[in-house]
């Protein structure tokens, strides 16, 4: 009996060893929806033998609540510059130090001495782009280079426009269609634009993450991303890309280690291993940004 309790006790032992080694080798990735390359997740387990899971968002502020109400499991997140400073001021990015890491060398030096995170002591690139309105150029023919678009939109394409649900693209496009601009204390001017929004939104279909409601034309405009419009015109040859006269904002997502990360040694690996620049190249070829 003594034997078989201890053939039985050996063979929990190692079946508890084994489970937790396969734990050891997972890392979890919170990005923005459609972003991240299958074909890079495949590369780095082989690698490494890690495996990567993602789990979609579809707004910076969709990611920050979720990590700040705390236990989201995740290990990485990719918050756009102007979040990267709130992330590490509220002490939930983990200071991984990818300055220090061997592939860091291969960082363009325009994107080391960053304002948001200067030196890259918690992030490392992962994509830079622009918004501005995307339009289906088969039913509106006129000038796609202004955002009136989806602020004063041509009879044409009422009820066919999506506007991206991500707070600061909007405003930012906004302030710029009437006049001001990025980060003004103008009240009045603020009040003109938030009037300006509320009757524009009439117009809309819907505030949603996704630029695949272009392909089966349910929307025939949006304010999105100019990746997403790249891709979308692959389906769709008339669809184009408009760069606002009135002005556009331009963004770069970083992806950076959480403080509570689970698997924080295998996070580290990843950010070393897309600093590589085959590998770089592998999120650029897919999401198609810079």
């Amino acid at each position: 009996m003594r034997s078989i309790l201890t053939a039985l006790t050996s063979a929990m032992l190692l079946a508890a060893a084994s489970s937790a080694a396969l734990a050891e080798e997972e890392l979890s990735l919170y990005n923005w929806g459609n972003y991240t390359s299958p074909e890079l997740l495949e590369k780095f387990k082989k690698e490494t033998g890690i495996k990567v899971t993602v789990t979609d968002y579809d707004s910076n502020d969709t990611a920050l609540s979720k990590v700040r109400a705390g236990g989201s499991g995740f290990d990485m997140v990719v918050p756009s510059a102007n979040f990267v400073p709130i992330w590490i001021k509220e002490g939930l990015l983990l200071e991984s130090r990818p300055d220090q890491m061997p592939n860091f060398k291969n960082v363009d030096e325009r994107w080391v001495n960053v304002g948001w995170d200067p030196g890259r002591h918690y992030s490392v690139p992962w994509q830079w782009g622009m918004t501005g309105p995307v339009v289906a150029t088969s039913v509106y023919k006129g000038d796609i280079n202004t955002s009136a678009i989806w602020l004063d939109p041509p009879q044409e394409l009422k009820g066919k426009i999506n506007v991206v649900p991500e707070k600061n693209d909007v405003l930012y496009a906004a302030i710029r269609y009437m006049g001001g601009t990025w980060c003004t204390g103008d009240k009045a001017l603020l009040k003109k634009v938030r009037d300006k929004l509320l009757e524009a939104k009439k117009s809309w279909v819907s505030m949603d993450y996704g630029i695949e409601k272009m392909d089966s034309r349910d929307t025939l405009a949006q304010l999105y991303y100019n990746g997403a419009a790249f891709r979308a015109r692959q389906v769709n040859a008339d669809i184009k890309l408009g760069f606002p006269k009135e002005g556009y904002s331009l963004f770069m997502d970083s992806v950076a280690i959480l403080a509570d990360a689970p698997h924080p040694d295998n996070a580290k690996k990843f950010l070393n291993f897309i600093m590589a620049p085959e590998n770089a190249a592998l999120i650029s070829n897919f999401a198609t940004y810079a």
